[in-house]
């Protein structure tokens, strides 16, 4: 269920990290390594990038399959940033909102993205989505399950919570009311990144001074990828990158820290 990257890092084009790499997200979209459910992501992709100056990510997004969208490899090859998020998207239930259910879904300075399945979609979290202000509720990009958790996690972010608490605590809140719902989350400002591993896989390289990468799954070879344990919160800056295991719902431990 869908492959999706984060970036932070010395501006590079996009396609030096989504399309040059042996296994970038490009390839990922038809022949993934590690991807525990379904094998082709051909129901959308989109890519979120930070322009020098402008706290406000770029967005280039389309419901079609990455390979079949000939102005993508212009872009890719042009556009150079220093932070970016894309994915590609195998859709929970087909046909689900096109080019609106694509991630990364967008906010202010936050782009989001969902790799996995709410269990029980939609009934599981109608008790949740009750608690959102019904204007939230109505400004909902898409229908699908992916949106209403951004819209959950996008609640608390506007409240005032920092970056990883809001997306542990969504992540929790969303398992309890849909046991066995797979959530690996993926968010970013543009300075940092926080990333879930829960129910698939989840990958760090971590340079400092050079790039920090989280990703589904590595985009090459290098020995330098860190596979995330399950059940685990990542928080990176270009710097810096913690992982804090989380419980199933209402358990705290404590963070380790790595280089």
């Amino acid at each position: 269920m869908c492959r999706h990257i984060a970036f932070l890092g010395e501006p590079l084009a996009l396609g030096e990290l989504l399309v040059s790499p042996p296994h970038a997200l490009y390839r990922q979209s038809w022949a993934p390594r590690r991807q525990r459910y379904g094998t082709v992501n051909a129901d959308g992709f989109g890519v979120g990038w930070y322009a020098d100056g402008d706290p406000v990510p770029g967005r280039y997004r389309r419901p079609g399959p990455i390979w079949a969208d000939p102005s993508f490899a212009d872009l890719a090859r042009v556009v150079r940033t220093g932070a970016l998020l894309a994915a590609v998207r195998d859709a929970t239930e087909p046909g689900a909102d096109g080019e609106a259910a694509a991630a990364p879904f967008a906010a202010g300075t936050w782009l989001f993205s969902h790799n996995g399945a709410v269990k029980g979609w939609p009934g599981s979290l109608a008790p949740l989505a009750a608690t959102l202000p019904a204007e939230e509720l109505l400004r909902l990009e898409a229908r699908c399950d992916s949106a209403l958790v951004w819209a959950l996690l996008l609640h608390r972010l506007r409240a005032g919570d920092e970056l990883g608490r809001a997306l542990a605590e969504t992540v929790t809140e969303v398992a309890e009311a849909a046991p066995g719902s797979r959530l690996n989350l993926l968010v970013t400002d543009g300075e940092t990144i926080a990333a879930t591993a829960w129910g698939d896989t989840l990958w760090y390289l971590a340079r400092p001074g050079d790039r920090t990468v989280v990703a589904s799954e590595p985009y090459d070879d290098d020995p330098h990828w860190h596979e995330v344990p399950d059940r685990t919160l990542l928080s990176a800056t270009r710097t810096d990158l913690v992982l804090t295991p989380l419980k199933e719902p209402s358990s705290c431990t404590s963070p380790t820290r790595s280089s």
